[in-house]
């Protein structure tokens, strides 16, 4: 890629589970959400982060992790740093109905544009998380190389937002209830073995249950039925906890539909393991109309 075309900053958060040395190569920049697991902080980005395989292993041993949104001074350095070099900044949110970052964002960007009033900081709420956020970085990151501006890039994406969807296949509700990003009642229904609950993030941006089937390998046929009612992209990405074999079934099963050309494996990243637990599968599909 020429790096004279580099024309803004495209950054998101470690919540898009992007491979770090793919962002990197794509000067893509990752903001991480700090993660507390046995009194200990734990950094999300960098050579130092936390693995979701250990932390998964701690959460089998017991370990309940609580996960901290970016704050305010983080945004305000990053965005200082721009206005202050008159470089343009996309920056694509974790969704804002998940976690409090956006609005972090928010106030950072309105302390620099007091200062800078004519700096460009763009902010997207995604009201998308994992492989959804990770998915319309990669398409921001392709506009931008392909020569298109700071606002054309940002139109693309909050045209496409809609239309993304996001199911999760998850293996304990006990997780997410604990986290507080689902209702207990929700829960509940979920905890009757072999129950498992499909969810999905609705239009406003929520984690709501929209099947409850029983035993995984029909619930894996039910992922792929709902990703099928309505597919825009021969692009599909499906994310995974500890499962492996499992997202690799589910990525068969999908390659197999005719309106599919390519499924691409993205591990779910530690923030978003520390809310679902183990044995979690993920699928992200753009469709033609809004979910």
């Amino acid at each position: 890629m020429r790096r004279d075309a580099m024309t803004f900053t495209l950054m998101t958060d470690s919540t898009a589970d992007l491979c770090p040395s793919w962002a990197d190569d794509h000067n893509i920049v990752l903001m991480g959400l700090t993660i507390t697991c046995d009194g200990k902080v734990y950094e999300t980005v960098g050579p130092d982060r936390l693995r979701s395989d250990s932390l998964l292993e701690k959460m089998k041993a017991g370990s309940h992790p609580q996960t901290s949104q970016i704050n305010v001074g983080e945004f305000e350095a990053v965005f200082r740093e721009h206005a202050k070099h008159q470089k343009p900044l996309l920056y694509l949110a974790f969704s804002s109905v998940l976690s409090g970052t956006y609005h972090s964002a928010m106030m950072a960007r309105d302390m620099v544009l007091d200062d800078y009033p004519d700096a460009v900081i763009e902010v997207v709420d995604t009201l998308a998380a994992s492989g959804g956020e990770g998915y319309l970085t990669i398409l921001a990151a392709e506009a931008r190389d392909s020569g298109k501006t700071i606002s054309e890039t940002k139109v693309l994406i909050e045209d496409i937002l809609p239309r993304l969807r996001t199911y999760f296949l998850v293996d304990d509700l006990f997780h997410l209830m604990r986290g507080g990003r689902l209702s207990k009642s929700s829960a509940f229904l979920g905890s009757l073995a072999s129950i498992k609950p499909l969810l999905w993030i609705d239009a406003e941006g929520k984690l709501v249950p929209i099947a409850k089937i029983r035993g995984r390998q029909k619930a894996i046929k039910e992922m792929v039925a709902q990703v099928e009612k309505d597919i825009a992209d021969s692009t599909v990405i499906v994310s995974y906890t500890s499962d492996q074999e499992g997202a690799e079934k589910l990525r068969e099963q999908l390659l197999a539909r005719e309106a599919i050309r390519d499924v691409l494996m993205m591990p779910l990243g530690p923030v978003i393991s520390a809310h679902v637990g183990p044995n979690t599968l993920a699928v992200f599909v753009i469709g033609q109309n809004p979910r």
